[in-house]
């Protein structure tokens, strides 16, 4: 069991991390405008296939899409830490945060070498391998922020989970004022009365997936000069990822600690009784 001092500390730790994220910093926001300028030169094909990735992401807030992990893979983790033959969501949630925290350390180390071996394969066709690269990475974002929320015993087959999903989707790609209004956002977002308003936060969708697109900026402009793109491709892919990985972490993390210090909160007043 988890005490109330190590949930505090593992708590003020994230709020640390919150404290820490600045942003971009000026030069990444200046490496948008290459992306922009190169739009001008980009075949009509490519946009189509790089709009038909964004609207996928509708498709997966309402549904789930084609973006699904496995659930028996990620039990089957927790069957292995625990020796446990039986695991369910409601086992997971009640497990101690370090026993979370190794198996999601775990994922997104494992998906990080997903993506660095997927960047360099699509890096070495150039601009054209590069449509293939943009919807790939979103598929692997998705998955793994999926099995994040569930190392830490959250369903993402939930349309809540798929929502707050894109949100750290959406934090990772934003600046500073983005991020703050998003760390306002999911500070109350299990205080949310229902799906239909945690789903208002997200109709700009599409502009979310449009920034995150913009935020390649820089990184994927190299990665669109054939051969040196696979080394670009690589490392832009495994810094993505990581960043991505820690945003999921920290997020759900916090919602678990929470929970776990509410219920602590409440024990003595069951006692009393």
């Amino acid at each position: 069991m988890d005490t109330k001092e190590q949930l505090m500390k593992e708590l003020n730790h994230i709020h640390s991390w919150e404290s820490g994220q600045k942003g971009l910093w000026f030069w990444e926001k200046m490496g948008r405008l290459p992306f922009k300028l190169l739009d001008r030169f980009t075949p009509q094909f490519i946009h189509n296939k790089i709009g038909q990735a964004l609207n996928e992401i509708g498709s997966y807030l309402q549904t789930g899409g084609r973006y699904l992990y496995s659930e028996q893979g990620m039990f089957k983790r927790f069957t292995e830490k625990t020796g446990e033959k039986e695991v369910t969501l409601e086992f997971i949630s009640k497990l101690p945060i370090d026993h979370m925290d190794e198996v999601s350390d775990k994922i997104i180390h494992s998906r990080k070498k997903v993506a660095m071996t997927q960047g360099a394969t699509t890096g070495i066709g150039g601009i054209f391998t590069l449509t293939i690269d943009i919807p790939i990475i979103l598929g692997i974002s998705l998955k793994t922020l999926q099995e994040i929320a569930l190392s830490y015993g959250y369903d993402p087959n939930d349309k809540k989970e798929r929502i707050f999903i894109v949100k750290c989707l959406q934090f990772s790609s934003s600046d500073i004022v983005g991020k703050q209004a998003i760390l306002t956002e999911l500070s109350a977002y299990d205080n949310l009365k229902n799906n239909d308003q945690t789903l208002s936060q997200v109709q700009g969708w599409r502009e979310v997936m449009m920034t995150y697109r913009d935020n390649l900026g820089w990184k994927k402009l190299f990665q669109v000069i054939p051969i040196a793109g696979m080394i670009f491709g690589s490392l832009i892919n495994k810094s993505m990822i990581s960043d991505i990985g820690e945003t999921g972490k920290m997020f759900y993390k916090k919602r678990r600690i929470m929970e776990k210090l509410s219920l602590l909160d409440k024990q003595p007043l069951e006692e009393d009784k």
